[in-house]
């Protein structure tokens, strides 16, 4: 139920009862404005745009936390990820304002803020969470549309990936203590990502048919035991071919070090669950021993997409192996990999039309008398 009425100073009080009877009013100088103000309530019901009027007061940080994070579903992982970027860069400039009260440019500053100090890549990281929040509030009714449009975002060059040499793997290998080394064959030879290898157990390895299983990785560790979560994404579930240097490797190593809890085949020097931070601060130190630099623990995956392509594997092949998500994701990084396609393509052509510049040589009183007939 909506109505005008003029008061006693001369101003036009419009006013409304909204879905749940709670009463909104506003005063103008005109009955015209009024009147337009509630024409366009009356639009916002209609078309499910409405939003109450009081409901984007809160503010960014307390929405983020009590609206927002609880409907998420992040592993351990990503949720430690977005509460560093939302701690760090998001609720320090924006944490404090209203919801109904940020708009466009307070995201262009904070993005321009963020990009003098992080990584295009990282912006765009903690701008995806940011967006995501502003989105969730609209489906909430809370704020009418998002303050996140038409925000220029630094671009991101992507580096040419240069995968590393055999030689550079094997003196990491040899860098690492033995315990260790296995880890670094497996990773090498089947291009299993770092939580997918601290994950592995041996009821994953099937040494007769020569095939890992890969369906779930290493999330935490609670207590020293492994705490699994579901691999990086549905279609990193995937059956890798195990090669007999690999086997063997497995082999080895458990024959010298027992699976751990779980069946782990590879844990720390307790034989507890790795830890990323322990075990990256003995590649750090590997790395140095190496004299190996800016190489970091994926690049293992990379070095085994490498070998795949050089061996002629199709697109389709290294997708299927890496658990990407799509061939355009396998393309995007490692399409400069592939042999280039030039001299194909001259073959391709000089096998048709090289065979009639051949013919015209070897027969050249044909063309002879064609052309005396159309001179005559």
């Amino acid at each position: 139920m909506a109505s005008i009425t003029k008061r006693d100073n001369g101003k036009w009080r419009a006013r409304y009862r909204d879905a749940t009877g709670k009463e909104h009013a506003q005063h103008f100088a005109r009955k015209v404005d009024a009147q337009r103000w509630l024409d366009e309530i009356t639009a916002d019901t209609l078309t499910g745009r409405y939003v109450d009027p009081g409901a984007g007061k809160v503010t960014l940080k307390t929405y983020a936390e009590t609206i927002w994070k609880p409907s998420l579903h992040h592993r351990a992982g990503t949720a430690r990820q977005v509460k560093g970027h939302l701690d760090r860069y998001v609720y320090p400039a924006l944490g404090d304002m209203r919801l109904d009260a940020i708009r466009p440019e307070h995201i262009n500053q904070l993005v321009a803020s963020a990009s003098m100090k992080l990584s295009p890549a990282t912006v765009r990281v903690m701008y995806r969470y940011t967006s995501s929040i502003f989105a969730s509030a609209v489906r909430n009714k809370r704020i009418a549309e998002t303050p996140c449009n038409s925000i220029k975002l630094p671009e991101v060059v992507r580096k040419t990936l240069v995968p590393l040499e055999p030689e550079a793997v094997e003196r990491i290998r040899k860098a690492v203590p033995e315990r260790y080394r296995a880890l670094i064959t497996v990773a090498a030879g089947t291009g299993m990502r770092q939580g997918e290898l601290f994950g592995l157990t041996t009821d994953r390895v099937d040494f007769l048919g020569r095939r890992i299983t890969v369906d779930r990785q290493l999330g935490s560790v609670s207590n020293e035991r492994p705490v699994f979560g579901p691999p990086k994404t549905k279609t990193s579930v995937r059956k890798i071919p195990l090669p007999v240097s690999v086997g063997d490797a497995l082999l080895d190593h458990l024959a010298k070090f027992p699976a751990g809890p779980d069946g782990l085949i590879f844990t720390n020097e307790y034989g507890a669950p790795l830890r990323r931070s322990g075990f990256n601060q003995m590649w750090t130190k590997a790395l140095k021993e190496a004299t190996i630099e800016h190489t970091v623990f994926h690049s293992l995956r990379h070095f085994y997409a490498s070998l795949l392509i050089r061996h002629g594997e199709s697109v389709k092949t290294v997708q299927d192996r890496l658990g990407h998500a799509s061939a355009t994701e396998t393309l995007d990084t490692y399409s400069h990999l592939w042999p280039d396609s030039d001299d194909r393509t001259r073959e391709a052509v000089d096998a048709v039309l090289g065979l009639a510049s051949l013919a015209e040589r070897a027969n050249p009183t044909a063309d002879s008398v064609r052309t005396e007939g159309v001179s005559s």
